[in-house]
């Protein structure tokens, strides 16, 4: 077991975990936590930064966000699986690094400016949602954290918190917090299924972890394809093409997905022979996932009992880093 860990502070729980999630960290955190010493974080506090007047959605996706988790092969006895808003130490840490951050500084992380034109939020931007890459700085930096599996667009955040940690390490003198590096899978991310540049719940353009097999058959029937291709014996284009980018992230048979797209491209092969393809893939890869989270969801006080050993384990780790914070900032009065 490597001295390294790794913890992912992306997954909100604001609805259940799409395709897009799996392959923007899900697979790295399943296939990383035989190799590394893994926490991963169910984000609930940073996502009532835009739902904090809807509380009860949170808290209902935080089971969800878990079985999905437990579902793809998270294992609690290899990865700390905790929630955000039960480490007290990660606001406090916040606090502190609040201090070392400019408001021009957050104004200016694109994550942030491309999530507030997302969100519509205009001039009426939370306070909380313009501060959260500190708080994602603090959930990394509590367990020291070396490598934190992100999807290309999350990036800023990873900058803006080894930021963090060479301002502090350098006003306090000392070698107290530790830089990170992203670790960027493959496939950073998947389109919607309306072409969209990004799936997610807001524009319901998702496939999702749970879905059973006639809501994929429906979704994967409607997906967008090339505008263009308008008859069968039409040339279609493949780049950009969500059948094909979902194909390439998903399917096992790299020789019939390369014949595809050369018959695609040259022209006569319809829409829909890809499309069926595509969802016999798919539904040979969410199968053995749904019948693990039916067992799940069969014992759920089993689920949230892991979640409560893994918070409880999570905080005794981020208290030893905001210890040696606070004794690095002089603020150890009593000892």
């Amino acid at each position: 077991m490597s001295d390294q860990k790794v913890i992912l502070t992306g997954d909100r729980p604001t609805g259940a975990l799409h395709l897009g999630h799996y392959v923007g960290s899900l697979k790295s955190r399943v296939e990383l936590q035989h190799e590394y010493k893994q926490y991963i974080m169910i984000a609930d506090a940073q996502a009532l930064t835009d739902n904090a007047k809807t509380p009860e959605k949170v808290r209902e996706n935080v089971l969800e966000v878990a079985l999905d988790y437990l579902a793809c092969g998270i294992d609690p006895k290899l990865s700390t699986i905790f929630i955000q808003s039960q480490l007290p130490q990660l606001p406090e840490l916040t606090q502190f690094y609040l201090n070392l951050v400019t408001w021009n500084r957050l104004k200016h992380n694109p994550t942030v400016k491309q999530e507030i034109s997302q969100k519509g939020f205009g001039e009426s931007v939370p306070a909380g949602f313009m501060t959260y890459p500190i708080s994602q700085a603090a959930d990394i930096t509590a367990f020291k954290a070396s490598l934190v599996p992100v999807g290309e667009d999350q990036l800023p955040m990873i900058e803006q918190t080894n930021e963090i940690v060479r301002n502090f390490n350098r006003i306090y003198k000392c070698r107290v917090l530790w830089t990170c590096k992203a670790h960027i899978p493959k496939v950073g991310r998947l389109p919607g299924i309306d072409g969209h540049a990004k799936m997610s719940k807001s524009l319901d353009n998702g496939i999702y972890l749970k879905d059973d097999e006639d809501l994929l058959r429906k979704k994967v029937k409607k997906m967008y394809t090339d505008p263009n291709h308008l008859r069968v014996e039409d040339p279609g284009q493949v780049e950009g093409n969500p059948v094909f980018i979902y194909l390439d992230a998903f399917g096992h048979d790299t020789k019939k997905i390369q014949e595809l797209k050369d018959h695609y491209q040259r022209g006569g092969l319809g829409d829909m022979v890809v499309k069926n393809y595509l969802f016999e893939v798919l539904n040979e890869f969410l199968e053995p996932i749904r019948k693990k989270r039916k067992q799940l969801e069969n014992d759920k006080s089993e689920v949230m009992s892991i979640l409560k050993a893994g918070s409880e384990f999570a905080a005794n780790t981020a208290q030893k880093t905001l210890d040696e914070v606070k004794q690095a900032m002089k603020l150890n009065y009593f000892g």
